[in-house]
């Protein structure tokens, strides 16, 4: 066999599928190292792709030509847009996946991929020569070579897992946990740190008494997260909900001095926006209860997750605690929770491209740059085995901007911040929400990708063909009027106020009582372009509408965007020593000698740089 590639991706999980695959689509010779070919895009949480800003990074994968999004319609049991009750801004697709088929989805997706290999193995050692990353030698003594490494090793390097105060060497539930390999990394100058997750109970659902639960259903209109492909076709199935109570909470505070939290065992960082339950109890102590959701694990299987009581308590306390929630009094459990503690490297090391900034070829992606959640590693990956491949190739770093895309943010956030505990995105962490929304990633990024040989020609064309009928439905309602005697009594039936005079559809529109749909029975012919086109009506109409109810909002938020792409096109790398610059503030001067950042904006965007700071460099650049 041949074992010398262009890309090498080492990990089989969220992010190094989605590395491997934006890797070998994009023309590079790829190889997909993973321990456990069985185990590919494992869900070691919670069985659900999605939520708030994570729904809108999915669908960016998509956009781009990943897989995550169809991988999830393919597989999914419940979809729920959040944030419904909110401005689209904020919606949040989610989807509750089967497990078992989610992982057999995306192995079905890499074994039909061209230019990918899978080897099952572990990798022991990154090669360096000469300060480029050439390979890696496995466990069974292997020498894989390539132009490019991707490390996506999530919790695996030196994982060691926690229940009370027992505690195991893995990466994940049964898992080996992969050692020596950080220390490969770092004798080449790279620092890691520690981090720590951990995940609720499994539940045996004939344990459980349903009729003391509340039920929480999913929805079945026309949303779904990829831009292509089929509609959800698992049968969907409810999730319930449930409570703490002050019972359950002495139960766990009992067991506070056994936790491996609490008593010195953990010394890493835990998640602040997905903490234990210990955790909540000691962070809200005035909180009587505290909300628990119990989801199923697949379309079959008896497994249920308890979504809210991660924990690393003893497995009798956390199995008495339970048997303190009436639905939960007769519980049975698979295994119960536990926190894992690995290794990740520092993000400030790294370029946007992801690539690191110590050693050549060396890119880092998901839960090893510090973040948490799948959707956060599968679009870490999608960016780093595009650059990977593009790299081999000799070619410029493909780097998204805080204005483009979620995982514009998310990158920018991580190597110009760093992290001090697990990231996870929300929309709260973007400036330009309203012109990230999950509706329209692929007008924001297909074309991009395209260009750059990753979406393919189906994608690109289906996107043509959408953008034009969005712009037929805008078109129609700028340029047709209705009379105040056609439509003021349906106005007024809709709550709204009456007309004096002609006015554009693109108007009314504006108004909140007024959407495409109930627009269409009162205007002549705006039916017929709404039903005009042959494949996803209700997803256009629904574009095109966001797009005109908010247009004030979009253009003024694109103008703050462009006021600060001045700043992003001042390149700064290189031009000062910082360490010398007696004008800039103490703090100022270690962290941009730290960071090193490229562009102007990306050193003002640096915790500790004022405002101040960055008009001495303007000055200083003859600005």
């Amino acid at each position: 066999m041949n074992f010398k590639y262009d890309v090498l991706v080492i990990g089989g999980g969220h992010a190094g599928c989605e590395a491997a695959v934006a890797s070998a689509n994009m023309g590079a010779k790829t190889c997909l190292v993973t321990m456990d070919m069985n185990k590919i895009g494992q869900m070691s949480c919670n069985p659900a792709v999605g939520g708030i800003a994570k729904g809108q990074i999915v669908r960016e994968i998509d956009a781009l030509g990943g897989e995550m999004a169809r991988v999830t319609d393919a597989t999914a049991i419940q979809f729920r847009m959040l944030n419904r009750s909110k401005g689209p801004a904020v919606w949040s697709p989610r989807a509750q996946c089967d497990r078992g088929k989610f992982i057999w989805q995306w192995r079905t997706v890499l074994d039909n991929t061209d230019n990918l290999d899978i080897w099952q193995d572990q990798a022991e050692e990154l090669l360096v020569e000469n300060g480029t990353a050439t390979g890696v030698r496995t466990i069974w003594g292997v020498t894989l070579y390539a132009r490019c490494v991707v490390v996506t090793a999530g919790t695996f390097l030196n994982g060691l897992m926690h229940i009370g105060r027992h505690k195991l060497p893995g990466g994940r539930i049964a898992e080996p946990a992969v050692t020596g390999f950080t220390e490969s990394i770092t004798r080449h100058g790279i620092h890691s740190e520690r981090m720590k997750t951990g995940t609720p109970v499994r539940i045996d659902r004939r344990s459980v008494h349903f009729e003391d639960l509340e039920i929480q259903n999913g929805e079945t209109d026309f949303h779904q997260f990829s831009f292509m492909g089929k509609h959800r076709v698992l049968e969907q199935l409810p999730c319930w909900t449930c409570y703490t109570n002050k019972e359950v909470h002495k139960t766990l505070m009992k067991g506070l001095p056994d936790s491996p939290l609490y008593n010195g065992q953990i010394k890493s960082i835990g998640p602040r926006y997905c903490p234990s339950i210990e955790t909540k109890l000691m962070t809200f102590p005035d909180k009587e209860q505290h909300p628990l959701f119990l989801e199923p694990e697949g379309e079959t299987t008896n497994e249920m997750y308890l979504n809210g009581f991660s924990s690393s308590m003893p497995m009798d306390i956390q199995i008495e605690a339970l048997k303190k929630i009436p639905a939960l009094r007769d519980v049975k459990i698979y295994r119960p929770g536990y926190a894992i503690e690995y290794d990740f490297f520092d993000p400030t090391q790294l370029n946007h491209s992801l690539e690191s900034k110590i050693v050549d070829g060396l890119f880092f992606a998901g839960q090893v740059n510090g973040t948490t959640g799948y959707e956060e590693a599968g679009g870490q990956g999608t960016i780093a085995g595009i650059n990977a491949a593009i790299k081999s190739g000799g070619g410029e770093p493909f780097i998204l901007h805080r204005d483009e895309a979620y995982i514009g943010v998310l990158i920018d956030d991580l190597v110009t911040k760093g992290v001090d505990e697990p990231y996870r995105m929300f929309t709260s962490r973007a400036e330009y929400r309203i012109l990230l929304r999950q509706d329209d990633a692929d007008a924001r990024l297909t074309e991009k990708a395209y260009s750059i040989g990753l979406a393919k020609r189906d994608r690109y064309d289906w996107w043509m063909e959408k953008k034009s009928a969005i712009e037929r439905i805008i078109e129609f309602c700028k340029t047709t009027s209705v009379k105040p005697k056609d439509v003021n009594s349906a106005l007024e039936a809709l709550g709204t106020t009456p007309l004096r005079e002609g006015t554009k559809l693109i108007d009314l529109i504006a108004r909140p009582q007024i959407n495409l749909q109930n627009l269409s029975e009162i205007a002549p012919g705006l039916k017929d372009v709404l039903n005009a086109p042959n494949n996803r009506k209700e997803e256009i109409a629904e574009a095109a509408e966001i797009r005109m109810k908010y247009k004030g909002y979009i253009e003024r938020e694109k103008m703050i965007a462009d006021k600060m792409h001045r700043l992003e096109d001042i390149k700064i790398k290189g031009k000062f020593k910082y360490e010398e610059m007696q004008q800039l503030s103490t703090e100022a001067r270690q962290k941009l000698k730290k960071i090193n950042p490229d562009t102007l904006a990306q050193a003002s965007r640096i915790p500790g740089v004022s405002p101040s700071d960055i008009n001495v460099m303007l000055v200083l650049l003859g600005r």
